[in-house]
Order: structure tokens, then C-alpha cells, then sequence
């Protein structure tokens, strides 16, 4: 069974969401693919600073998608209200952990300092800056 992911739907409403997600299934499910209705989630992005209507719900069929407020998409966090606050937290822990995968060679006195930070650059820093070119920077990120 073929599995259908990362499917990005937007609109002015939900209940034109709601539409263009039946649309969306019907035509998944007429090439072979099937959405897992057990593991859908819907992040609704707040940028406009236009709310909607209160008690409006996601559904496909009988089923409410659960909403939230921030997810994982391509290793960066994603949030509604448009910060990047999880995301650098996210960022900063990942390079840590790189960090402490690399120790052995950090602390290895047998290698020339030029050649643990060119290592530093090629692992460490990669992993913390990677998509960084795509956040809305703020002093206090910096």
C-alpha cells in the first residue's frame, strides 16, 4: 500500500480546507495512494492576524484532524504564529549533539587545531546554521 506525505493545503477558511482535502483524497485514492488518517495533523498559520471563525473543525470524512500549534517539516520547526523560537532551540540541541559525537576528535591532542576546526565548521556549524537563511532573525536570536 502506497502512502501519500507531506501534503500542504491552503486557504482563506477551513471549511475551504475542508473541500480541498476531500478533492485532494479522491484523487490520491484514484492513482493508489492512501491518506493515514490515524497520524494527520493541520498547523494553522496566524500571519494575517485575521482569526477565524471560532468552532470551525478539519475533517476528512467523519474524522477530526488534530490541530497544532507548531511540527517538524524537513528538520526545521515550523510554528503558526510565524516565530522561530522552537526552531533555533532545535538547532542549538542538534549541534550539540554533533558536538558530543565529535568529541573524541575535539579533544584528540595528536590533531592539529587547524584541521578540529575546519571539522567544527564541516559538521558542527553546518547542522546549527543549516536553513537559517530562511528565518526572520530577531536581537534576541542573535
Amino acid at each position: 500500500m502506497l502512502f501519500a506525505d507531506d501534503i500542504g493545503l491552503i486557504d482563506e477558511t477551513l471549511s475551504g480546507v475542508n473541500a480541498k482535502l476531500e478533492v485532494w483524497r479522491q484523487t490520491l485514492e484514484s492513482k493508489g495512494f492512501r491518506l493515514g488518517q490515524t497520524k494527520m495533523e493541520y498547523l494553522e498559520c496566524k500571519f494575517s492576524g485575521v482569526m477565524p471563525k471560532a468552532g470551525v473543525e478539519v475533517r476528512l470524512d467523519t474524522q477530526t484532524i488534530q490541530k497544532k500549534e507548531s511540527f517538524k517539516y524537513l528538520g526545521s520547526i515550523i510554528q503558526g504564529i510565524g516565530e522561530i523560537d522552537d526552531d533555533v532551540t532545535h538547532r542549538i540541541g542538534a549541534g550539540w549533539m554533533k558536538w558530543r559525537l565529535a568529541s573524541g576528535v575535539f579533544c584528540d591532542k595528536k590533531l592539529p587545531p587547524k584541521l578540529k576546526g575546519k571539522f567544527y565548521k564541516v559538521l558542527v556549524r553546518s547542522t546549527m546554521l543549516y536553513r537559517v537563511k530562511c528565518w526572520p532573525v530577531k536581537i534576541s536570536h542573535v
